[in-house]
């Protein structure tokens, strides 16, 4: 591991191996690692919400929706040179269980689907996932290999 490279919420890095990139406390949020296994480039993105029509007024920040975060990520990993795309995601979490949840919904899983729709939209393949339930994950992407790797508190470790 050369370097760790951190993602916040709403945000997403790109980079080459040997990087690694990390991003904490995934709750409902959704953390997507997409990765050209051939060219060693990858980059991750840990969106809040699942489309761009949710935006406040004032709120031009594209990388807090999934709708237009793997878009723009897509776009400047292929600048980088990449080419053949999959996709990692992890996250998603209903982590407040509620009797009546409002109009949000389960943010969580509106979340995923706005992820899955929007890697199908771009042809980029899902190969693993890590979604749903009701806990919260840190995800690590290693750019050397493309591992994934999922920590929750009280689970164990696994790598996709």
């Amino acid at each position: 591991m050369n370097g760790l490279i951190k993602v916040g919420i709403s945000d997403y890095a790109k980079a080459r191996a040997p990087e690694t990139i990390v991003t904490y406390a995934l709750g409902s949020c959704v953390g997507i690692c997409l990765y050209d296994n051939a060219k060693k480039i990858g980059g991750m993105s840990h969106i809040m919400l699942p489309e761009s029509g949710m935006a406040a007024k004032n709120d031009n920040n594209r990388m807090k929706f999934a709708d237009t975060a793997l878009v723009d990520m897509t776009r400047d990993l292929v600048k980088m040179g990449a080419g053949r795309l999959t996709a990692k995601i992890a996250g998603g979490a209903q982590m407040f269980a509620t009797p009546n949840m409002g109009p949000m919904g389960n943010i969580g899983d509106r979340n995923v689907k706005a992820v899955k729709s929007t890697l199908a939209m771009l042809k980029i393949p899902i190969i693993a996932e890590d979604t749903g339930r009701d806990y919260g994950r840190t995800v690590f992407f290693d750019l050397n290999t493309g591992i994934m790797k999922v920590q929750s508190i009280g689970k164990s470790t696994h790598e996709l």
